[in-house]
């Protein structure tokens, strides 16, 4: 769901919206977790379903092997199945995955400049994740397309992919009282990458 602050009308009694909500979600990484309960149900089988005449250490071996691995895939995939982001008066919050983990917490405050980006590739990043870059700052990718570049004080960059990162972006810039002209000149031209 997304809130936006220009949908109250000229006279109405409708006050704009003091917070914007958006979302970004990514199928593929569901076919991933598949292939992670894959590994875990292939531990339990060994475990159960082996005679162990092969020997206790390989089997053991094998089985906590698997079941790690299918933790892992399992945990790092549905972590980022989606994103949500919510921009309010006083921060940008950014929560991952259905446990809302890893999450990250960004006052606006320490923000001085919001830019739209039209497509960021995974393949930019490293992959799908939770990434940092020394070139380019740290992102939460969980799809290809839209998102929106935050300028932080301190010189980083954090970069979220998210739907209607347009809109997500001119409601940041009126929190700030930055106009499109303002990033401009600060270098945060439109549509980078």
């Amino acid at each position: 769901m997304t809130d936006h602050p220009e949908r109250a009308h000229h006279g109405s009694t409708q006050a704009p919206s003091t917070v914007w909500t958006g979302r970004a979600t990514n199928r593929m990484q569901w076919l991933l977790a598949l292939a992670g309960a894959g590994c875990m149900a292939l531990g339990i089988e060994l475990a159960v379903g082996s005679p162990w005449s092969s020997g206790f250490a390989p089997l053991l071996m094998s089985v906590i092997g698997c079941v790690a691995a299918g933790l892992l895939i399992l945990f790092g995939t549905l972590a980022f199945v989606h994103v949500s982001v919510k921009v309010d008066g006083d921060a940008l919050e950014v929560r991952c995955g259905h446990a809302g983990l890893p999450r990250r917490r960004i006052l606006l405050t320490h923000v001085v400049g919001a830019e739209y980006v039209r497509r960021i590739n995974p393949r930019q990043w490293g992959g799908w994740g939770y990434r940092w870059r020394p070139e380019q700052g740290t992102a939460v990718v969980v799809r290809k397309g839209e998102g929106l570049a935050l300028r932080l004080g301190d010189g980083r960059t954090f970069t979220v992919t998210v739907d209607d990162a347009e809109t997500a972006v001119r409601f940041i810039r009126e929190r700030l009282h930055l106009t499109a002209a303002t990033d401009r000149d600060r270098g945060m031209g439109e549509g980078r990458g």
